[in-house]
């Protein structure tokens, strides 16, 4: 297995057919467009790779909170079905947090769906724990979850 941070647009899109098993609603061009928007802003990918397929991803987010300084945030984390429980979300948990430590951040964040008890357990084993609520107001019930 092989572990790369992928920087760009043109290393993202190859992956979208395993990034849409989380987000069924969203088609090729609606990916490019949000990845568009969202890489100038410090968005990057960590993606695991065997024998050439992406069996791995999560997105990350670089930035600075008044509440925590410099954080890396998790974000759509997804390990194909047929590749789980080998031990891959620990590789890509131990990459970002190496990245977040070089970086000199004070915290990993991420939100986990407050029915996916199956990602809790997975995130409390990884040293996890809730801080506080993500509230959410929805303005489109058509959103892509």
């Amino acid at each position: 297995m092989e572990i790369q941070e992928l920087t760009s647009l043109e290393e993202m899109l190859p992956h979208f057919d395993l990034m849409q098993l989380m987000y069924k609603k969203m088609d090729l061009a609606m990916y490019k467009s949000f990845l568009e928007t969202m890489i100038p802003n410090n968005y990057s990918q960590i993606a695991v790779f065997e024998n050439d397929q992406c069996i791995g991803l999560t997105g990350i987010w670089f930035g600075t909170k008044l509440w925590c300084g410099k954080f890396i945030e998790i974000d759509n984390f997804i390990v194909h079905p047929d590749h789980r429980s080998k031990g891959i979300g620990n590789k890509i948990c131990d990459f970002v947090e190496a990245k977040a430590k070089a970086l000199g951040c004070t915290n990993i964040v991420l939100d986990a769906y407050t029915t996916n008890f199956p990602a809790h357990r997975f995130y409390y084993n990884q040293g996890f724990g809730p801080k506080g609520f993500h509230f959410v107001k929805i303005l489109d019930e058509n959103g892509l979850t």
